[in-house]
């Protein structure tokens, strides 16, 4: 799993840095939350996650209960927060596996969440998915709680991509699984794709997209895979029994991806997420314009008004200090006006809106004119708009917009 970054240890309360609990509520507010329980550990994955038998012994950490725990973190953020009216636009519910908790229990957290700072009227309420992990009585039940949107981790239709990936669900699982959720009354559903598995062919990658245009949902992502350390990929990659990820060939992935799902009414408006409009991630949007969330549950990262803090990861860690009554925090950063101005440049360049061309840097403005005579923007108005080859070497654009 990826180090935590380091940054100076909070407050055991949570409290805020004055200037940020001050500007609390100037921006538009979410809260994200993670369950981190998951069947089995895929072998590229490298998130906070953790299976049964890693958890077996640990004290307090148990599926029936965890909701509780959950509970007790935003108690401490409401206090935190103080009493300022700012209700909650978005809810992303995220892991791990969230559907390995009881409908039951998801439900419990969102009322929670309502009872705390109250939904705002049409807020969004996003949970992931597993094609293995729902059923049709549960998605119901799932929407008749209040959840709006549900997100099924596809990753591939082709069966030896999805055994490299060390996926459990077969191929038509998520299709069926977006059958059951719109039956159940979602009417917002989204399939998560990964692209560039070693032995995954242009042909592969087109199966797939295909699979997931014909199951007709309104929002698709799409993640060049990436060998982190310390997972069971990157060994392998490292012994040489798996290839490496070829990347001329997950540039052709993603132009492929990006023709088809354009042409077929879902246009890009992320660098890696396309939609039908009206249908983007409005969760995922307040991330890319900074907007402020709280990150509930292990290892969940935060941002409020230019602070941003992270939680302690383990389970065990996390359940102790919020039935303490304390912040799980041990980390955090208080951004400086360099900072925020180099984030919002790296989040905001990454949409299909473009990037105002007033939070380019006096050092970077001599290059805007250059990256559009390479092809690798346009400029439309007052913005800068990366064309398909620019997304493609996203990272290189920001670098010489802000050297």
């Amino acid at each position: 799993m990826p180090q935590q970054p380091t940054g100076e240890v909070p407050p055991s309360d949570g409290a805020l840095p004055d200037a940020s609990a001050a500007a609390w509520g100037e921006r538009p507010f979410g809260i994200y939350v993670h369950v981190p329980f998951c069947a089995t550990r895929c072998g590229y994955c490298d998130f906070n996650t953790y299976t049964a038998p890693e958890l077996a012994g640990a004290p307090g950490v148990d599926r029936t209960t965890f909701a509780g725990h959950l509970a007790a973190e935003l108690t401490v953020a409401r206090r935190v927060l103080g009493d300022r009216d700012v209700p909650v636009r978005t809810v992303f519910v995220g892991g791990g596996t969230p559907t390995l908790l009881p409908p039951a229990s998801l439900a419990s957290v969102l009322r929670r969440i309502d009872d705390a700072f109250g939904l705002a009227p049409g807020a969004e309420v996003t949970l992931e998915a597993n094609p293995d992990s729902v059923d049709p009585a549960g998605l119901a039940a799932l929407r008749e709680s209040g959840f709006t949107r549900i997100s099924f981790g596809m990753q591939s239709a082709v069966p030896h991509v999805l055994a490299v990936l060390e996926r459990t669900h077969t191929p038509g699982a998520a299709a069926r699984s977006v059958e059951w959720a719109r039956a159940a009354g979602f009417d917002r559903i989204s399939l998560d794709l990964i692209y560039g598995t070693p032995g995954e062919s242009l042909a592969d990658w087109a199966m797939t997209v295909e699979a997931a245009l014909g199951a007709g949902v309104g929002h698709v992502s799409a993640y060049a895979l990436i060998v982190e350390e310390g997972t069971r990929l990157a060994a392998a990659v490292r012994r040489g029994s798996i290839a490496a990820p070829d990347d001329d060939l997950m540039a052709d992935m993603y132009e492929h991806a990006d023709e088809r799902f354009g042409g077929a009414g879902l246009p890009w408006y992320e660098l890696s997420n396309w939609a039908r409009p009206g249908e983007e991630c409005r969760h995922n949007l307040g991330y890319w314009h900074g907007d402020d969330w709280w990150g509930v549950g292990p290892g969940a990262h935060s941002h409020v008004a230019g602070t941003r803090w992270w939680n302690v990861k383990h389970p065990a860690a996390y359940v102790a200090r919020v039935q303490a009554g304390e912040s799980p925090a041990v980390g955090r950063e208080v951004l400086g006006g360099e900072d925020r101005a180099l984030e919002e440049v790296l989040l905001r360049v990454r949409l299909a809106e473009g990037l105002p061309l007033a939070l380019v840097p006096e050092s970077g403005r001599a290059q805007v004119d250059a990256v559009i005579d390479e092809g690798l923007a346009r400029r439309r108005a007052d913005r800068l708009v990366l064309t398909r080859t620019g997304r493609l070497l996203a990272d290189a654009v920001v670098r010489r917009l802000v050297p």
